[in-house]
């Protein structure tokens, strides 16, 4: 009986998936840009992010709710679908916004990359898998390179105003990421990967909305012409595109694969800081970098599938 192990990840779900990490790796440094550019206010910058991308999930949604196959959603996967959103998409980029007004692009990558360790907390917690021991070493790993960079980062610049601060509110996103996320894989086989992200989006930007109607300096949307540009950029390159892509790389290579992939989140980011944002490139940093990379790998990693045929 000749054994035949599961195929490679399709190429389409491959490329998909890298653009949409590469796309999201590029939030941070246009964020930093903005703040550079313009000294606007994280609740600002957020509510433009989603004022522009709110007609493409707003299309969106409507396009698959009238599709002849769409799913329709029980009141309890509304409310799952809202939930996640607002914790993903509202509170979490509000506390990455936030945060990156104190930390470096390259550092609030690698905070936020610990989202795949949080997410096997969750499901630890809530869903009762258990952790195994590669899943422990890789835990370590992730942790101990999160504190090389960290430490190196307080080598170059300890006098930093908020660094500690804003490290806490990456944490916070990371947190909160790692719910929307483990939440996604539970709601995503169900209703559609499409689906599922328009509406989660859209029960993110109402959020967004509200907060900035309660608390936000209206007349800078007004004023800002700089503003609005770099509210368009985050809206279509590291929003829209990337969420949609990323969705479909869950739908046609599964998570643990997706996960595996978006390593290339923090490299990207990191490279990028430095190009666009002359931000430093250290020893401690790279070896952080990729230790927290080997700990995702090893946390995503799934041994090949062998069947057996006759």
């Amino acid at each position: 009986m000749p054994a035949t192990t599961r195929p490679a990840v399709p190429l389409a779900g491959f490329v998909i998936t890298l653009l949409g990490a590469v796309l999201f790796s590029t939030k941070a440094i246009i964020v930093k840009l903005a703040f550079g550019a313009t000294h606007t206010d994280a609740l600002t910058l957020l509510a433009l992010r989603m004022l522009f991308a709110l007609p493409f999930y707003a299309g969106a949604a409507l396009a698959v709710s009238t599709r002849k196959d769409n799913v329709r959603m029980t009141p309890g996967q509304w409310g799952l679908v809202a939930l996640l959103g607002v914790l993903g998409y509202y509170l979490g980029s509000l506390f990455d916004f936030m945060g990156l007004q104190y930390v470096s692009a390259g550092l609030e990558r690698l905070i936020l990359f610990l989202y795949p360790s949080f997410v096997v907390f969750i499901n630890a917690l809530f869903f009762k898998q258990r952790i195994t021991g590669v899943q422990k070493w890789a835990l370590l790993l992730t942790y101990l390179g999160i504190g090389i960079a960290y430490a190196g980062e307080l080598a170059i610049d300890t006098s930093r105003p908020g660094l500690y601060w804003g490290s806490f509110l990456v944490f916070l996103c990371a947190v909160t990421y790692s719910m929307y996320i483990a939440g996604s894989g539970k709601l995503i086989p169900q209703v559609g990967a499409n689906k599922f992200t328009a509406y989660a989006m859209l029960a993110a930007t109402t959020g967004i909305f509200g907060h900035y109607a309660l608390a936000g300096p209206g007349e800078v949307l007004a004023t800002s012409r700089a503003l609005w540009g770099y509210g368009l950029g985050l809206a279509i390159f590291s929003t829209v595109l990337p969420s949609f892509l990323i969705s479909q790389g869950l739908k046609r290579i599964g998570s643990n694969n997706v996960a595996i992939i978006s390593g290339i989140g923090p490299i990207s980011t990191i490279a990028q800081a430095h190009f666009f944002l002359h931000e430093p490139i250290f020893g401690a940093q790279i070896g952080g970098t990729i230790l927290v990379v080997l700990g995702v790998l090893l946390l995503s990693w799934k041994r090949p599938v062998v069947a057996a045929t006759a």
